[in-house]
Formats: C-alpha cells, structure tokens, sequence
C-alpha cells in the first residue's frame, strides 16, 4: 500500500510550504497553515491520451490567425442588470461564481434566474446546504414556477457529473461550493484542497461539456471570498453581491470576467416576492430632502459602462480629541487624508483640529477617483456651514499640487445629470462640452482656488 503524502497549505491564500510553520510568508497571516492529505498519484500510460484543462481534443500548436473568431453565443438569463454584470449574458462553457455575505440574496438571486431558464432550456440545481423542500419553499414563497426546474440534493463532485452527463443540462447551480467534496481528496469539506479540486473538476466539467456552471461561494469575516485565491483563478468570471442588512438594496459587482467588463455594476431590491431589478439607480440614490443642508452634494460616478449619480455628506466639526478622527463609508480613508491636505496647501484651510465623518449615501462603495472634487466641495461647504445648491453636480480629480485632472466620459455625465434636472455643474477644464446641454450652466475649472470661488 502506497503511503499516503502530506503538505501544508495556507487556508488564506492557497501557499504550500514543506512542513508547518506559524506565519504564511506569503500573506502574512498567522495560523492559517494546516496539513492535508494528498491524493495518490494513478499510473498514466504512456500511449494515453491527455485531455487538457479546457476539455480540447486536439492539442496541435496553432498560430493566431489559425484560430476561428466565432463569436461566442451568450444564453439571457433574464434580469438585465445580471446580465449587464456578465458582459451580455452567459456563456456556454463557462465557470461562474457568485460570493456573498450570508442573507444578501445568492441563492435567491440564482433561484429565480433558473425558474425562469427552465422554460427555456434544461436546467439542474444542486444543493448542499439545504433540503429539496427548503428551496420548493422558498421557491412557492416567492411565486416562481416549479414545474420545470429539476433538483438535485447532492454534496459528492463525481455523483454530480455523473448525473448531469445522464441529464444535459444547459446550466447548473452549485448551492455551494464549500460543501462540495471529491472522494480522492482525504480532508474535510470546505478545507482548502477539498474547494480548490472541487471548483477544478467543475470547471474542468464545464467546459467539455459546453454547460455554465454557475457555484455559489461564501465570503470570510474580512469580506473576502473563502477560500485559497486559486478558486478565482481558475474560474472565467467571479461577482459579488453586496448589501447592508439594514438597506434593501443590493449591489452586484463584477471583479474577473474572461467574457467582458469588470467593475461593472448591478442594482437590486430585495422585495418580499425576491430579487427586483433598479433600472435607474441614480433615481433612487438621489432620495434628496427639499431643504438645503450643508456638506451635501451630488457627484456623477462611473461604474462600468453608465454614469451613476450619488449623493456625497460630508460632517466637519470640532475635535475634543488630541487626534482628530477620519471616518469614512464608502470611500477609501487615505484618499481623505491626502485631500485633506491638498485643501489645506492650496485651499488655505486649516482641519487639522476638526472631526471628518464622510458618507456616500446608499451604501455604494466609490472608488472612481472623479469622487475628489465633489469630496472637497463637501467638506468646505460644512466647515463654512454653507449649503451648497441643490441644483449643483460635481466631478473631476485633484492632483497633488491643487491642479482639477480630467476623467474619462465627462459628456455622458453631463447628459445624465441633465436628464435628472441638474442645471448647474463644476467640471475640469478639459470636460468642458463643446455644447452644454440644454438647461445647464457648466462651469469648467484648472485649479482647487478656482473651484472654490465659483461656489
């Protein structure tokens, strides 16, 4: 009997290393490598054929104007927004993963898609974490159809390719990855090997048989996907689904997509019938008060492919403490710091003794750079306790030396601004339009000092 091998993995980011030791070297955290068990390596003969990752047959060397550029065909999965996040659609013979904190709407999300799919195509939804008649409940809770969707409650990797070669179905559902487990692999289910050959089998799966395989993965405390970083390596797209649980609202984001875009942004409300689609997100992240309040104004983002306009607060007050704090949600805290003393250089505004709370309403997560000059008009229009017009959208970046830097798509911006009623904007220099739309003033600035002066 052959002697089974060991190796010590991190459980963070997937490192090897030769024996144990406290700290991964790797991503520096301490306690995160464990011992596994390795499978035995089987005998291969050397006339046998290799099949490789992507299921290719014929493994011949090819120039690149050899390779036909068919376009691939993309499968509507029925909500636009999803689709809108996937580059168009799904692909046959693609692995996608959807991650998530518990309770933002993954399984609810997927639920409906395939209910919807199974009209259309063969579908098969496996589940390992809850019961067949857990999901028929939630399923006649939410009122989709159920006569067509076929279930299948099953943990095992290989019972499941098994049954979906009897089956063909066009999609699949993995409710969830971290319960799967493959019977070479001696360890528990969820342990980094166990995701890491299982998420491999089922991609490898996907794309000799031309099926989507859509998995579901969990998230850790830190808000990051579980698992080692392999997993997202050897997958074709990975979105995640964001949500306060105090907001109904979910975000859904793409963060790889081998078929698309990334950062692309997806709106949703959780509804008690499931997961509704926001086709005008700005509409709803610009629930303003009628009355003017200081620190307030509305800046025009980009996510993707569209202009998104979001409401940016902004609280100066003074610090009974010895180190004032920075607060920030939704924005990065070292970007506030280093426009806090871009303010101070070429502004001439000292908050060095002042408290900054900022906070990007709706619970979206900015980190489009044209965010900066709206940031700082907030910040000097609470510390001077004066409101800004309601009327007024902001956006551009500010460099180091006090100089307003174009962004990329400012015309776009502008259009969606006019089309919400804004009739007045602050843009860099190089944004100017041509031709302002109708109704709205532009005024185009080159520095911090002129940016201030026009409020």
């Amino acid at each position: 009997m052959a002697k089974s091998k060991t190796a010590f993995v991190c459980g963070e980011c997937g490192a090897e290393f030769p024996r144990w030791q406290g700290q991964c070297s790797e991503c520096k955290e301490w306690n995160t490598v464990t011992e596994i068990r390795l499978a035995p390596a089987t005998a291969v003969s050397r006339n046998s054929r290799f099949v490789g990752y992507a299921g290719t047959q014929d493994n011949k060397v090819q120039t690149l104007d050899e390779v036909a550029l068919t376009e691939l065909p993309r499968i509507n999965s029925g909500f636009t927004e999803l689709d809108r996040v996937l580059g168009g659609g799904m692909v046959a013979g693609s692995a996608i993963l959807i991650g998530g904190s518990p309770g933002a709407g993954k399984s609810t999300l997927l639920l409906q898609v395939m209910c919807g799919l199974a009209s259309r195509m063969k579908t098969l939804y496996v589940t390992g974490e809850e019961s067949l008649q857990q999901v028929a409940m939630r399923a006649q809770r939410l009122g989709l159809p159920r006569d067509q969707l076929r279930m299948l409650s099953e943990t095992s990797v290989e019972q499941i390719c098994h049954v979906a070669r009897e089956e063909k179905p066009a999609v699949v559902v993995i409710d969830s990855i971290q319960v799967m487990h493959v019977a070479e692999v001696q360890s528990a289910p969820g342990s980094v090997s166990q995701v890491r050959e299982a998420a491999a089998q089922l991609t490898r799966f996907a794309k000799q048989q031309g099926v989507i395989m859509l998995m579901v993965g969990h998230v850790t405390k830190d808000g990051a996907l579980a698992g080692p970083k392999v997993l997202e390596h050897c997958i074709d797209c990975s979105i995640m689904l964001d949500g306060a649980s105090d907001s109904r609202f979910r975000m859904l984001r793409s963060h790889k997509n081998r078929f698309g875009a990334v950062n692309e942004l997806g709106v949703f409300a959780m509804t008690e019938t499931g997961l509704k689609e926001v086709s005008n997100p700005s509409a709803i992240f610009l629930s303003r008060g009628e009355e003017q309040t200081t620190g307030s104004v509305v800046m025009i983002i980009w996510e993707g492919t569209r202009p998104l306009l979001v409401e940016l607060q902004a609280l100066v007050d003074y610090s009974q403490l010895g180190n004032p704090r920075r607060v920030t949600v939704g924005l990065e805290q070292n970007r506030l710091s280093m426009l806090l003393a871009v303010l101070h250089r070429h502004g001439g505004l000292q908050m060095a003794d002042q408290d900054v709370f900022v906070n990007v309403v709706g619970g979206v997560r900015v980190e489009d750079t044209s965010a900066d000059l709206a940031l700082l008009l907030a910040l000097v229009s609470s510390f001077r306790d004066k409101p800004l017009p309601q009327e007024l959208v902001v956006f551009g970046e500010v460099g180091l030396s006090g100089e307003i830097r174009p962004v990329p798509s400012g015309q776009e911006r502008l259009m969606e601004a006019a089309k919400h009623g804004f009739t007045r904007a602050i843009v860099p220099w190089a944004n100017r339009p041509k031709q302002s739309p109708p109704g709205m003033e532009v005024i185009a600035v080159k520095k911090l000092e002129e940016a201030l002066e026009a409020l």
